[in-house]
């Protein structure tokens, strides 16, 4: 019957439409009313279910399908109305439909919070007319999500097929309901929580059942004149935990001034529901968009069916191998070693780690959560190229001869080499020769590190030996990684075939920078607006330019504060001089060096990031961690304009400005201070970037390739 309704419906005037469903649905209304509005099975959450956000009690999520052109005239009034009274909500457009939505239009909406997903292709009724049909459907509604940034999908008409929905390259799916047997496809999924979907190939998408009546059920076809179906419906979603999900037509909306159809409703019943939720349950529910929400979920949440899942939580895939890391750095507080090294613990191997001691108060053996540790004690020092060379070759003796003792006793399956310096690898030439596959982590290309540090020319006989032994050292491991596609580009036109190297990037471990939704702005009188810096303070990373920064807007921010963690460092001491010399120690504060969970708590407590580098060869190249820091918490960041980071987001992504420009960065600290809600949906844009690359997921690449190299 649906589907031949949906061949003539084209040729039916759409009052007699309407007329007929009315009847339809009055009918029916009387022989469901044991499973709607309300199905109690519904109400049961899901085993594993893990909560609301900021452990609110249940969640709130307002969606929009948009028609044709008379919704589409209504979508600005709309989100207007739904900011104005603290919402945010998806508005879903037909990619091939009536009507065309410009990109001034998704970008005036995402620009204030509000997302963009793709209903349909054509909203004909017709998508699921046959398997082969839908599949040559999905590569055009995908060429649309990627031509929009969406990650969210609704079918027409809720007509749906979980299976071939697969096909589409979304994070979350909304073509289904908990209970609604007046749709043509009734049935319903029986859950008012959001379920993980799994794909054929073992990825999952995140189903969102709408969960409130739609107003087109409601206002349209029973006429009702009160939102007290919504109340009670919401009341019940309430008071089990679960998701009020809820899907409004602009279509069908009549605003003030417009004249009303008999298929249209006020916009105050809306506007009615809004203040109800504002009212009854204030501070008790999770509000965020669809994407939003999706996100979190796979944070917190992630599906035991999808690939990455189930490879990161250890299938125990190295058991019986052993492995040595060779690192010129500390541990555990070099975070790159440490993660990839527990990697290797948790797949099953053995893994062993030479490093350099800190001082005499660290142990010389420690086992660090299954790692065994032995440091070296070497003071570094870093005041010239020479004291460079020296080190390393210190090291490398040290460590060449380390090897060489312990492969008497055993044979290593792996090798993992940390650069700098890249000749390290060759310290693990005993072990490769007993049969050890060696892997080449290239933390940073050093050629392009050296000059940025030490003004070294492109042709300078120091950068040519640099680049010499890149290659030397390549052509010796078995396998290269490193942390971004700028630094892949960069070795394969110089080292060796790109084939060689696999990007595993530098994501910040979720157990510490656990996933925040971007909060909500709220400015409360007489709290300082804080603007935080970490990591290294050293002159590339332009801590000195933040605070001419900071300067420049403090009288226009009232309260504005930069707080400074790090290391101290002598040029740490030059831009404290400048803090006093132009009297801003009330403004700028340094307050030390911080472990990992103190740096998540620190940003936690501010209002922005800022990645302020100079510009250099290697800053243009770089892909800072700090970046997903920041995002992980939801907090907004200023990061420069370097290929390093254009790679991975676009302008809508990330609040950017232009390399080692002072005015550039007090612009867009300005712009971040004076459009907080605008920032906040570039924030969660973001933060859908550093998903696809969260540490949880370049585990399982890493493992992944470990895995293939010791197979060979």
């Amino acid at each position: 019957m649906s589907r031949l309704y949906y061949l003539v419906k084209p040729f039916l005037p759409r009052a007699v439409r309407v007329v007929m469903r009315r009847r339809i649905v009055q009918r029916q209304r009387k022989k469901v009313t044991g499973i709607w509005p309300i199905a109690e099975q519904s109400g049961n959450p899901p085993a594993g279910w893990p909560g609301w956000p900021e452990g609110k009690k249940f969640g709130f999520v307002l969606t929009h399908d948009v028609e044709g052109p008379d919704g589409l005239a209504k979508c600005l009034e709309l989100a207007k109305l739904e900011r104005e009274a603290g919402f945010r909500s998806a508005f879903n457009f037909i990619p091939e439909g009536d009507y065309r939505v410009t990109r001034e239009m998704r970008e005036a909406l995402t620009g204030q919070g509000f997302e963009v997903g793709v209903h349909d292709l054509h909203h004909d009724g017709h998508l699921y007319r046959s398997r082969t049909d839908f599949a040559a459907h999905a590569r055009r509604i995908n060429d649309y999500l990627k031509e929009w940034g969406a990650v969210g999908f609704r079918s027409a008409f809720m007509m749906h097929r979980l299976d071939w929905i697969g096909d589409l390259n979304v994070a979350y799916d909304l073509s289904t309901f908990d209970t609604d047997p007046f749709e043509p496809q009734p049935d319903g999924v029986g859950t008012i929580f959001p379920f993980w979907q799994t794909r054929p190939n073992g990825e999952s998408f995140l189903e969102l059942p709408y969960t409130l009546p739609q107003d087109s059920t409601l206002f349209v076809y029973m006429q009702e004149t009160t939102i007290e179906v919504w109340k009670r419906k919401l009341d019940w979603v309430a008071a089990r935990g679960g998701m009020a999900l809820l899907n409004v037509h602009p279509d069908y909306m009549s605003f003030a001034g417009q004249p009303p159809h008999s298929f249209q409703f006020p916009v105050r019943y809306y506007q009615e529901l809004l203040d109800y939720m504002k009212e009854k349950y204030a501070g008790q529910y999770w509000h965020g968009t669809p994407r939003e929400l999706a996100f979190w979920h796979r944070q917190v949440a992630p599906p035991a069916s999808d690939t990455a899942t189930r490879l990161a939580s250890a299938e125990r895939v190295l058991t019986g191998k052993s492995a040595l890391v060779l690192l010129y750095s500390y541990y555990p507080s070099d975070p790159r070693p440490r993660r990839e090294a527990e990697a290797l613990v948790n797949a099953g191997m053995d893994v062993e780690l030479i490093c350099l001691r800190q001082g005499a108060e660290e142990p010389v053996h420690e086992i660090i959560n299954g790692v065994k540790v032995r440091r070296v004690s070497l003071r570094r020092r870093r005041n010239s190229a020479v004291t460079y060379v020296l080190q390393y070759g210190y090291f490398i003796s040290w460590c060449a001869l380390a090897v060489a003792g312990r492969t008497l006793r055993r044979r290593y399956d792996l090798v993992h080499v940390h650069n700098m310096p890249d000749i390290l690898a060759f310290g693990s030439a005993a072990a490769k020769l007993r049969g050890a596959r060696v892997i080449l982590d290239l933390h940073d290309p050093m050629p392009e590190l050296m000059r940025a540090m030490f003004g070294f020319g492109e042709q300078s006989k120091g950068v040519r030996l640099l680049k010499f032994l890149e290659k030397l050292s390549i052509g010796f491991a078995d396998q290269v990684v490193t942390p971004n596609v700028s630094f892949k580009h960069i070795f394969g036109s110089r080292s060796c075939p790109e084939e060689k190297i696999q990007v595993v990037m530098n994501s910040p471990d979720e157990k510490i920078f656990r996933f925040r939704a971007s909060p909500p702005v709220t400015r409360v009188p007489g709290k300082p607006f804080v603007i935080m810096y970490h990591g290294a303070i050293v002159e590339r990373h332009g801590l000195d330019l933040a605070v001419r920064a900071v300067q420049a807007v403090r009288e226009k921010i009232p309260g504005v504060e930069l707080r400074i963690y790090g290391t101290r460092t002598p040029f740490l001491d030059t831009t404290m001089e400048l803090v006093r010399k132009e009297g801003l120690e009330s403004v700028v504060k340094y307050l030390g060096p911080k472990s990992l969970d103190q740096i998540a708590e620190a940003i936690d407590e501010c209002d922005l990031g800022v990645v302020p580098n100079r510009r250099s060869i290697f800053t243009e190249l770089n892909m800072p961690t700090r970046i997903f820091e920041y995002l992980s918490r939801g907090i907004p960041v200023i990061a420069p304009r370097g290929t390093g980071i254009t790679d991975y987001f676009g302008d809508s992504e990330l609040l950017f400005f232009e390399l080692g420009d002072t005015a550039d960065l007090t612009r867009q600290i300005e712009y971040a201070y004076a459009h907080p809600e605008e920032v906040r949906a570039i924030t969660v844009r973001g933060q859908s970037v550093y998903s696809k690359h969260c540490w949880s997921r370049e585990k399982v690449a890493f493992i992944n390739r470990v895995t293939e190299l010791l197979a060979k």
